[in-house]
C-alpha cells in the first residue's frame, strides 16, 4: 500500500511503511534514503538501528530525542568512557529501551567506532566502502520486493562484528544502509525515489 497525502493541489505518494504520524512522514520525506556522511550521525544511526532489534523503527524514532539526551548526542568519546554509574542511570531511563545488552552495546560500539576512525581517517570512509562510496539506487515496484539483507549488508555485518561492534546483524546493517542513504529503497511510485 502506498500512503497518499495531500500536498498543495496534488497528491504525494510515499512508501507504504509510512504511517500518518507527522514525525514518521518527516523522517521518510527528509531523512530515510538521504546519504549521510557525518561520522557522529552515522554512529547515532548505527546504534538506533541496533536498538530497534525486535522492535519497530517507529518505536525507536519516537524515542530518538530521548536517546540523544541520554547518550550525550552520541558523542563516541564520551560514551566510550561511561562508567558503571552512568550505565545504571541508563538502565533506569524510561525514555529509552532499557535493555542491558543494547545499552552495553552502545558503549562497546563507541570504542570500536573510535578505532575505525583512527584506522580509516573517518567512519564515513570505512562504512561507505561497502557500497563503493556511492548509493545503490534500487528500482522496486512494490514494498514486498525490498530485501531484508543483501551481500553488501552481509559483508558489512561480518566486518563490523570482527571489529567488535554489537547488534550489527545483516538485517540491522541493511536497515542502516537504507536509513543512511547507502541504499535508496524508495519504491518507484514514491516521490522520493528520484531524489538522492
Amino acid at each position: 500500500m502506498i500512503l497518499l497525502r495531500e500536498v498543495g493541489v496534488g497528491m504525494t505518494e510515499r512508501c507504504g511503511w509510512v504511517n500518518e504520524d507527522p514525525l514518521y512522514i518527516e523522517y521518510h520525506d527528509h531523512e530515510w534514503g538521504v546519504p549521510v556522511h557525518d561520522d557522529q550521525k552515522l554512529f547515532e544511526m548505527l546504534n538506533l538501528e541496533g536498538a530497534q532489534a525486535g522492535l519497530s523503527w517507529y518505536t525507536i524514532l519516537k524515542k530518538r530525542e530521548n536517546y540523544r539526551d541520554a547518550f550525550d548526542q552520541f558523542d563516541a568519546v564520551q560514551i566510550a568512557n561511561y562508567d558503571d554509574e552512568k550505565l545504571a542511570s541508563l538502565l533506569n531511563n524510561p525514555g529509552i529501551v532499557r535493555n542491558r545488552l543494547k545499552i552495553a552495546a552502545v558503549v562497546q560500539n563507541a570504542k570500536a567506532f573510535l578505532q575505525v576512525q583512527q584506522q580509516f581517517g573517518s567512519f564515513d570512509a570505512y562504512i561507505w566502502s561497502f557500497v563503493g562510496g556511492e548509493p545503490i539506487v534500487n528500482q522496486w515496484e512494490r514494498l514486498s520486493q525490498v530485501p531484508a539483507s543483501t551481500a553488501q549488508s552481509d559483508a558489512m555485518s561480518k566486518d563490523l562484528k570482527k571489529r567488535g561492534f554489537k547488534f550489527v546483524g545483516s538485517t540491522i546493517c541493511y536497515a542502516y544502509m537504507q536509513a543512511t542513504g547507502m541504499v535508496n529503497d524508495h519504491v518507484q511510485a514514491c516521490f522520493k525515489h528520484q531524489h538522492k
